[in-house]
């Protein structure tokens, strides 16, 4: 589906059909899209957001998600983290200062990874390729100065 330009958020890029591509849950799914744009109750903000659709009753849901775009970079951050935590200690890895809330079931988020590394995987390789292109662009920007 064509991510919504006639409600609140205002998508600037969109990724439209994400349903088909949904992970684990495509094309069994109501995240219908994907959007970065001004934030529905700031429009001096930028937030990302999933667009959820209501096929029942033929409309986009209210249950459809906001976030700001570094949270969505913090839990990018905190997912990583996770799958690499040592599970026997809860000292953290990443400035975000991630702590344990369930000691006894940390190894089930790294037992998730491996049962669905085959859709996890390829999405973090996609993420590394970009964030190495990102600090090129950005060590050129700033030897340009």
């Amino acid at each position: 589906m064509e991510t919504p330009k006639y409600l609140k958020h205002k998508p600037i890029i969109s990724v439209n059909n994400y349903g088909k591509i949904d992970g684990k849950f495509s094309n069994e799914t109501d995240a219908e899209a994907l959007s970065i744009g001004f934030a529905q109750y700031d429009k001096t903000d930028m937030s990302v957001k999933v667009w959820r659709y209501d096929k029942t009753n033929e409309k986009w849901s209210r249950q459809s998600e906001e976030l700001p775009l570094h949270r969505v970079l913090d839990l990018s951050i905190l997912t990583i983290a996770s799958f690499i935590k040592n599970t026997e200690s809860d000292f953290p890895i990443s400035n975000l200062m991630e702590t344990y809330d369930d000691i006894k079931n940390a190894k089930e988020i790294q037992k998730y990874y491996e049962n669905n590394k085959a859709k996890i995987k390829p999405r973090i390789t996609e993420l590394e390729r970009l964030i190495k292109e990102f600090r090129k662009i950005e060590n050129e920007n700033y030897s340009n100065l």
